[in-house]
């Protein structure tokens, strides 16, 4: 039965309610765009990239649900299941993770705000409610994971995510989703890394800096140390 996981429940396996279809709406999120016209002119300038990488709009996720009792067809019990869904629904406390059964292997991080629209005739009803998420969908395994019965041809790539270095090593990570992502890096000994013509120095153990981030696409990075070095990080795509 379709539906969806959410604050811990899924709704009909976890809640009992079903979902209907066509009420299902998958928004897109858009280009936070910052043109300046200049003045008594058609030319206009594209600041939207001024601090090194395009901004998303925030997504909106529709979804509808069957609120009804089986086997206890009154306003009542209607009622306690409104009550019920709503909650559910409502009480995540921030953004949670969000997961469609029609969308398997990534998962929105998104929260429901605003006010719910519900419609009933007087023993059942249809609640309609709308998450606002981030942007992206998130890939729910890292990249260079080996599990193959998960692989998708159309939006995954197969690489290496894990090196063995000795003085120096030249690689190539892909980032094959939308936004730049900044990688975990797990590092057996202090490691130092070119990156875009920028050096980062790499402490020994795990760490994340702001400063290292994987456009979309190619990159390229040399890597100067000696010992192990992995990189972990998530696809995310519109």
């Amino acid at each position: 039965m379709y539906g969806i996981r959410f604050n811990g429940k899924h709704s009909y396996e976890d809640m009992g309610y079903t979902m209907p279809y066509e009420d299902r709406e998958i928004g897109f999120s858009s280009k936070n765009k910052i043109i300046v016209t200049v003045p008594f002119s058609n030319v206009e300038h594209d600041f939207s990239e001024i601090y090194g990488s395009q901004s998303y709009s925030t997504r909106q996720l529709r979804y509808a649900f069957n609120v009804l009792k089986e086997g206890n067809w009154s306003h009542r019990a209607m009622e306690f299941q409104k009550t019920k869904l709503i909650n559910w629904l409502m009480n995540s406390k921030g953004k949670k993770r969000l997961y469609d059964d029609d969308i398997p292997g990534y998962y929105f991080l998104a929260e429901v705000e605003s006010q719910a629209d519900f419609v009933d005739d007087i023993e059942t009803g249809t609640l309609s409610v709308t998450f606002k998420a981030y942007p992206f969908m998130i890939a729910d395994l890292p990249e260079g994971h080996d599990i193959w019965d998960s692989f998708n041809f159309e939006l995954d790539v197969a690489q290496q995510t894990e090196f063995n270095v000795k003085d120096s090593l030249t690689i190539t990570l892909w980032n094959v989703g939308t936004p730049d992502v900044i990688p975990v890096i797990n590092s057996s000994s202090i490691m130092s890394i070119i990156l875009n013509n920028t050096t980062y120095s790499v402490p020994k153990g795990e760490s994340k800096s702001s400063n290292l981030s994987l456009k979309s696409g190619e990159n390229n990075l040399i890597i100067t140390g000696n010992g192990t070095i992995s990189f972990k990080f998530y696809k995310e795509l519109i």
